[in-house]
């Protein structure tokens, strides 16, 4: 009688903790959907007052609230204001998602000391975000910055 009841708790929390999880990787879709669509607006959904960013692709980024994440993506719009993310793999354990996406656009715009180049590019990057009461409370995102100053033309291209 006690394994069968030990059973039942078992799968109850497995199933809500799937159930978590699922509703996790829903809330970052919904987050890279609403900037892929520049409705920065209703980023206040699915992240958090307080969020904080980190990376050490833009390390004189800082990023802890969501209107200066909100500054950071408006400035990537203006150096590249075609730019879509789309999602490669997601998961999530426990409070964390774990995303490794696509991001493409043309440079059209200053992006930091860098000229427009009228030139595209696409870098593969790598996010992990944790979750805290329906909302991205944190996020560390990484990619290869010299692939992508060497696809805008800032940077040569690699010697053998």
């Amino acid at each position: 009688m006690y394994r069968f009841a030990f059973l039942c708790v078992l799968a109850f929390v497995s199933a809500a903790v799937s159930a978590d999880e699922e509703q996790n990787v829903d809330t970052v879709r919904t987050m890279m959907e609403l900037t892929n669509q520049r409705d920065l607006a209703s980023l206040e959904t699915v992240v958090a007052e307080n969020v904080l960013r980190h990376s050490d692709a833009t390390p004189g980024v800082v990023v802890t609230s969501l209107d200066e994440f909100k500054a950071f993506l408006e400035t990537d719009f203006a150096s590249i204001p075609n730019s879509v993310m789309d999602i490669d793999m997601i998961f999530s354990a426990g409070d964390k998602v774990a995303v490794r996406a696509h991001y493409s656009g043309t440079q059209t715009g200053q992006m930091g000391p860098f000229p427009p180049s009228g030139k595209t590019v696409r870098l593969v990057f790598i996010g992990i975000l944790r979750i805290e009461n329906d909302k991205i409370a944190e996020m560390w995102v990484e990619w290869d910055n010299v692939s992508v100053l060497t696809q805008l033309g800032h940077l040569p291209p690699p010697t053998d």
